[in-house]
């Protein structure tokens, strides 16, 4: 498999420091609010990075955090009256709502920033030791950016120009503009933990330092997360963890493109930020996770109602690809025929396809154009009204259940049933066609549809759905 590594801007050959094994460490939400539509596209699509690795028969060890301590948590629960407690937990639950929607599969591990409170003391305690932190009078400790002499190499920028735009801000006491903060020193009425420089709390970029190493070790496989993440997150994570580990932070790294809005970036200013939950309200969870994923995940995704309606389509025509298998599965007659062996290679001609995109670094959107492709060879051999063998539709069945499952796809079938009257009615109009009473016929079919049940005479039988 070949992935495009932020840090080399090339693509390269995944190859795992373990083979079979692939060590991922995630970037997670802050947890002050819902999640929005562009939190939503980094968690789809390395959701389906881990299954299609999981698919290839990887062991995944998928780590994804909490930031549950941080400004905007903080001045969120001083909004509220509450805490910073209360805030976390309440939106690490609405979180856990929001993927379990769209179809996320829980990471291997969900640390939390605060439960991990002494690894971090104890590699900001290195850095000082090691001359690559220190403690300004007022109790915050900060790195010192320019000890490490590949600053800048992530995000590629020269080392003059990330000096021209840096600032030291109010109340910093910094030896230079370009240091971070790895530790905030306390403040009335905010949460504090005791440190030997003094009590406060954690900055932001230590803490993913922190639990990366914990619980995946010094070097990782994979560092993934948004574009906005490469500067300052992502660099600065590189920064304080190599000089602390002496080691390699991730040999590899991932982020997907923005989202804008209507062709426009989205911003609460301009009236068109959407949370997740806004959006599968109105239309659903799985035309969301559809959106992410349908273009390859380094392109802009451009989010619009238009774009909604047309992934709730494109999943309506898998579903029906699906529904139909199902119902010629239940129909076919023969357990096989000739002929079965050579339909199976041409079907899973399809599935090398999808491999080959999914190779390709994650590209989705030629493995959904797989996916589509062999829904349209299922409907021309195996549609309503085949004579296709049981061997066969299972086969065509459990194939396309396989790639959908790796993409997350599909994971809204409903079970449809009748009640007796209805089966009564459908019993009552298939006598009346035998008999050719096409009057008594037309009426139940007729009522039936008042009642939501649409049905379709087929060689096979009749087929029936339920309308929304």
């Amino acid at each position: 498999m070949k992935l495009y590594n932020t840090l080399t801007r090339q693509k390269e050959e995944f190859i795992p420091l373990k083979e079979g094994e692939v060590k991922i460490y995630a970037c997670g939400p802050t947890v002050y609010n819902y999640i929005h539509i562009g939190n939503a596209r980094p968690i789809c699509v390395f959701d389906v990075l881990r299954r299609y690795l999981e698919y290839r028969g990887m062991k995944v060890t998928y780590v994804q955090n909490f930031t549950d301590i941080d400004d905007k948590i903080i001045n969120k629960a001083n909004e509220e009256g509450s805490d910073y407690l209360t805030v976390s937990k309440r939106y690490i639950e609405e979180y856990k709502t929001d993927a379990k929607g769209l179809n996320i599969q829980e990471a291997t591990i969900h640390p939390l920033a605060t439960e991990n409170i002494d690894q971090i003391i104890d590699i900001i305690q290195t850095l000082i030791d090691k001359g690559f932190a220190y403690a300004a009078d007022n109790g915050d400790v900060y790195f010192r950016t320019l000890r490490f002499n590949e600053y800048g190499k992530l995000s590629h920028q020269p080392l003059e120009d990330l000096q021209a735009g840096a600032r030291i801000s109010v109340g910093e006491i910094k030896e230079d503009p370009m240091d971070f903060a790895l530790w905030k020193s306390a403040k009335p009425g905010e949460p504090m933990w005791e440190a030997p420089w003094g009590s406060g709390r954690p900055g932001w970029h230590i803490e993913c330092s922190a639990m990366a190493r914990r619980y995946l070790g010094k070097t990782i496989d994979l560092h993934c997360g948004g574009q906005d993440l490469i500067f300052p997150h992502h660099e600065n994570e590189i920064a304080q963890s190599e000089c602390c580990n002496g080691a390699p932070f991730a040999r590899y790294w991932m982020h997907n493109g923005y989202i804008n809005v209507d062709n426009r970036k989205m911003s609460k200013s301009l009236g068109n930020f959407f949370t997740v939950r806004d959006v599968a309200d109105q239309y659903g969870y799985e035309p969301i996770r559809y959106l992410m994923i349908a273009s390859h995940y380094r392109s802009p995704i451009n989010y619009s109602v238009e774009m909604i309606e047309q992934c709730k389509a494109a999943l309506e025509r898998l579903y029906t690809c699906r529904e139909n298998l199902e119902f010629v599965l239940g129909n076919a007659q023969s357990e096989a025929q000739d002929g079965d062996e050579e339909m199976k290679s041409r079907f899973l001609a399809h599935r090398d396809h999808f491999i080959e995109a999914m190779e390709d670094d994650l590209n989705t959107a030629d493995a959904i154009s797989a996916v589509f492709e062999l829904a349209r060879d299922l409907n021309t051999a195996l549609g309503v009204g085949s004579n296709s063998s049981k061997n066969l539709c299972r086969f065509a069945l459990n194939l396309f259940d396989e790639l959908t499952g790796v993409l997350g796809l599909l994971y809204n079938r409903k079970e449809q049933s009748l009640d007796d009257e209805i089966e009564e009615l459908i019993r009552q109009r298939t006598e009346a066609r035998k008999n050719k009473d096409w009057a008594t016929a037309d009426r139940i079919r007729d009522e039936l549809k008042q009642r939501k049940v649409v049905l379709e005479d087929t060689p096979q039988g009749i087929k029936w759905r339920l309308e929304e």
